[in-house]
């Protein structure tokens, strides 16, 4: 199963991409949007393009595990996103990513502009590669 991760934000959505084992997540690129409507089209595409199967969209919730007004944006753009697509949606725990994939990318050297050229499809990635090994195994 060749799985999409997605990051999705107001303005920007990262997105990764597993194999087509559905083993190994890496992030492919960060999408500008204007809005749900706008991110639903262009993630829709870019899944097309990429021939996947199953989405894996973070879900943003607080630090304590509660759901916020971001959550309800996310649901709602996943529930058009999968009428858009087709494809089914599958939600994953998305606290800390972005602080783990900027931790990333400074061991890595990457700053500034750079960094926040990559940002959100590297917290895609580290959703996505979070939600496979967190899949029985078999």
């Amino acid at each position: 199963m060749k799985y999409i991760g997605v990051d999705f934000g107001d303005s920007r959505v990262g997105i990764a991409s597993s194999d087509l084992g559905g083993v190994i997540a890496s992030a492919v690129c960060v999408l500008k949007v204007t809005g749900i409507s706008d991110a639903v089209k262009k993630v829709a595409d870019k899944a097309l393009e990429l021939g996947g199967q199953c989405f894996v969209v973070g879900l943003p919730k607080t630090s304590f595990g509660t759901e916020e007004y971001r959550v309800e944006r996310t649901k709602r753009f996943a529930a058009e996103l999968e009428t858009a697509s087709g494809l089914p949606v599958e939600f994953y725990d998305e606290r800390f990513t972005t602080s783990e994939a900027l931790r990333y990318l400074s061991e890595g050297g990457v700053y500034g502009g750079k960094r926040k050229k990559v940002l959100d499809a590297v917290a895609a990635q580290i959703i996505l590669q979070s939600y496979i090994d967190s899949r029985p195994k078999g």
